[in-house]
């Protein structure tokens, strides 16, 4: 079956925290594409816990990132999928076509995807990140507090 470089980019930004992308190019065989909707799950439970604990929840804080970091990773890979030529997208995914052929080419879709991916993983990469800080902070100081009372 050829594999498709756009719908690759697509499945990957889209559903790659699912592992979509991974079954796509892989087959259902894939492990990673299996393991991709742990570290999704954890962090809608994460998610879950702050909306009934509230934002002081331990595990909430270390949990939400992963979902946030995880959905950044895949939008990375949509990118590097979409910024690969059409040659090493052919060599690697569809060893018996052309190198040229069709399905590994660039269009209009494709940087769309590239787009999307950038400005959407960039702004969930740094959320994560300030996140996972500021509840980092807040709770060394919480316990600072309490070793000083």
């Amino acid at each position: 079956m050829i594999k498709n470089k756009t719908v690759a980019a697509w499945l990957a930004f889209l559903g790659g925290p699912l592992g979509l992308h991974r079954f796509y190019l892989h087959g259902l065989g894939d492990l990673i594409g299996w393991a991709l909707p742990i570290p999704t799950a954890l962090g809608l439970y994460g998610i879950q816990r702050v909306q009934q604990y509230g934002v002081d929840d331990l595990w909430s804080w270390l949990l939400i990132p992963l979902l946030g970091f995880t959905f950044a990773a895949c939008a990375l890979t949509a990118i590097v999928y979409g910024l690969m030529t059409a040659d090493k997208w052919n060599a690697r995914f569809n060893p018996a076509a052309a190198p040229e052929a069709d399905a590994g080419q660039t269009n209009w879709l494709t940087i769309g995807a590239i787009v999307f991916a950038l400005l959407i993983g960039t702004t969930v990469l740094m959320s994560s990140i300030v996140f996972s800080f500021q509840r980092y902070f807040e709770y060394q100081i919480e316990e600072a507090r309490k070793i000083s009372q």
